[in-house]
């Protein structure tokens, strides 16, 4: 492809289960232009329930393939509703970035799942679709996990803060970008971000989110439960590391069961366990960051980030405080990666997912005709 500037659309479906979010950008794979128009579609309930009953499938199962095609139309209407605000024609758009589901995420085994159907969105919308983002790293020994590293740095070249700096994103999982004057990327997947506390406040609330923190705000921590979830091995793994949504729920959910906790203070156990994961990995970063950004529906919980901001001992401020959107980041991300992907750019690194060597990633699906 030749070079210079494309208009591309990225994706993120995230292990919260809330919804998609498609954001546009302008990127030649190196620089980047926030176009500011974005957009996000929810997931029926009764759709989401049935991408849970997916997760922990290693392998495809007979029903799979109708909610991978019943996920992607939600990813159709996210593309119809994405051009429509922002007044741009299908025609404009060089490429999609769909990340689709993560259903089961072992890179240890060789393994990484996502599901959706990539040729169905390029055949409805009439744009070439880059997907399978994760798939080549894991094959070449990496984790797999975190892709948006690049991007961070990418955006972070023209935000004029000092150095050391972290990104933080906070989704079902955590994870860390750490940049450096040295432009050498670090990455890893800290541990348990909003999935535990979800899944907690659906359990117990009916509603899937304890929202602005309030719950644990108003719950007192078990400081014991904190203490034994740091016991896990992972913590002192040596990065680059990942994680699948699902781990550690059966450890983390027996401890706070046995501690038999209320609804908040559940709430704020588990709140302050996500926040101890990401103060553990400070000890894995070559340099304390001068400050920290964060993006991810995490952000929004005011007790995550207000306890961050004590226990860390440095700010912590919103991504949209850089005039970046924290809820856009990942979606933005993959539109990015796609690109990188048509200039054959490398999506992944040693500091970012353990693999040998900068590794190339993603299949290109064009559209079988025009939708």
């Amino acid at each position: 492809m030749t070079q210079g500037w494309i208009k591309a659309i990225g994706m993120m479906s995230g292990t919260s289960l809330d919804g998609v979010d498609a954001a546009l950008i302008e990127t030649d794979g190196v620089d980047v232009r926030r176009l500011d128009h974005a957009v996000f579609v929810p997931y029926a309930p009764e759709l989401r329930e049935r991408m849970r009953a997916c997760f922990g499938n290693r392998g495809a199962t007979n029903t799979e393939h109708v909610v991978a095609d019943d996920l992607t139309q939600v990813h159709v209407d996210a593309v119809n509703m994405l051009l429509e605000k922002s007044g741009t024609l299908a025609g404009e758009i060089g490429v999609i970035g769909f990340h689709g589901q993560t259903v089961f995420h072992e890179p240890a085994s060789g393994l990484t799942r996502q599901i959706g159907t990539p040729d169905m969105l390029a055949y409805k919308t009439g744009i070439p679709v880059v997907a399978d983002f994760r798939l080549a790293d894991v094959a070449a020994g990496g984790e797999g996990a975190p892709l948006a590293p690049v991007y961070h740095a990418a955006l972070m070249k023209s935000a004029g803060v000092e150095l050391p700096v972290a990104v933080l994103n906070i989704g079902g999982v955590s994870n860390v970008t750490y940049i450096d004057a040295n432009d050498e990327l670090l990455a890893f997947d800290c541990g348990p971000g909003n999935a535990r506390l979800d899944d907690w406040m659906l359990r117990h609330t009916g509603n899937p989110v304890d929202l602005n923190g309030a719950t644990a705000a108003s719950g007192n921590g078990d400081p014991m439960v904190e203490v034994k979830f740091l016991e896990d091995p992972y913590f002192d793994r040596v990065p680059p590391k990942s994680l699948d949504r699902e781990d550690m729920a059966a450890r983390i959910d027996g401890l706070v069961g046995d501690a038999k906790l209320n609804v908040s203070d559940g709430a704020a156990t588990l709140a302050n366990c996500s926040v101890a994961a990401i103060v553990a990995g400070v000890n894995h970063l070559p340099a304390a960051p001068q400050s920290w950004f964060v993006c991810g529906g995490g952000r929004h919980n005011d007790y995550v980030m207000k306890t961050l901001n004590t226990r860390l001992g440095v700010p912590v401020r919103s991504v949209d405080d850089l005039e970046w959107d924290g809820d856009a980041v990942e979606a933005e991300c993959f539109g990015y990666l796609a690109v990188r992907h048509l200039r054959e750019l490398p999506l992944s690194f040693p500091g970012t997912t353990g693999v040998s060597e900068p590794c190339c990633g993603g299949r290109l699906y064009i559209p079988k005709k025009a939708a």
